[in-house]
């Protein structure tokens, strides 16, 4: 599905920060746990492109996790954009020096890409405790990638750590019953802790971690729909983000940059309340 036109908005309507979005080249590594494969190239210029359409000011880069380790390309776009902002995926062994670095390139944070993972790390061991230091000295965030189920046994170790936290994809609670999940609890008392950042993005995911496998795999913006209300009440605009997901991996053709902002004023109707929402992640990627 080709991106239309954008309609004619008041450009303070628009969100001024994208806090969600890839970036890759079309032969880029694949790691061997990718959950798909891509055909196509998405560069920084191709997405800044997609934001200046829409009039949206700035964008954070997140880590793509099919390419694993492989950072570069994304890096060697933050030194050009800086615009851009973007998390990386590391081993809890990554070098301190480069770490230094990638946040001189723009890095500002790392992501736990856990979301189909068959084993959970041990957030708790000696590497991931060092990093999770390293994170913190660094002025850095943790950026969760996990179904609801297991949020919490993720959350527990991070916030011990003292960690700043950024939950992706309104928490990926459960579908059968998103207010009452076990998740969706977690990530509330994680916020309640005052280290935790909620993103609504993603909405069309959140039928499940495989429903991008069908193409009658249902709209997962009925679950958001149902989530927002409560996380403007008992999260805050002070703890919410709001990102595109573009370019939609996996829904390519089925979602569009237009889609991803409309159903951003469909989840909080209220002008003003985005705008705070926008400050926020002003605030949070760009101070």
């Amino acid at each position: 599905m080709a991106d239309a036109p954008p309609p004619r908005i008041d450009s303070a309507d628009v969100p001024i920060v994208d806090c969600h979005a890839h970036i890759f080249l079309r032969d880029m590594p694949v790691s061997s746990a990718a959950w798909t494969s891509i055909d196509y190239g998405f560069t920084a210029d191709d997405f800044i492109a997609t934001m200046d359409r829409h009039g949206v000011h700035f964008g954070v880069v997140s880590a793509f996790s099919i390419s694993g380790y492989y950072n570069d390309y994304m890096l060697a776009e933050l030194r050009r954009h800086k615009r851009l902002r973007g998390t990386v995926i590391v081993a809890p062994d990554a070098d301190p020096y480069a770490l230094a670095r990638m946040r001189d390139d723009g890095v500002v944070g790392i992501r736990l890409q856990l979301a189909r993972a068959t084993r959970l790390p041990d957030l708790r061991d000696d590497a991931h405790r060092l990093l999770l230091r390293r994170v913190r000295d660094l002025g850095w965030h943790v950026h969760v990638a996990i179904e609801g189920p297991l949020l919490r046994q993720v959350l527990e170790p991070l916030n011990e750590a003292g960690v700043d936290i950024v939950i992706d994809h309104f928490g990926h609670p459960d579908p059968a019953d998103p207010l009452r999940c076990d998740g969706f609890a977690a990530m509330v008392e994680s916020v309640d802790l005052g280290r935790t950042w909620v993103k609504m993005s993603g909405g069309f995911r959140l039928l499940g971690t495989s429903a991008w496998q069908t193409q009658d795999g249902g709209d997962g913006n009925v679950v958001a729909a149902q989530v927002s209300p409560e996380l403007l009440r008992r999260v805050g605009t002070d703890r919410l983000l709001w990102g595109s997901d573009c370019p939609f991996v996996g829904y390519e053709g089925r979602i569009t940059y237009q889609y991803a902002l409309d159903r951003f004023r469909e989840w909080v109707p209220d002008p003003d309340t985005r705008a705070r929402i926008s400050r926020t992640a002003l605030k949070f990627y760009f101070s």
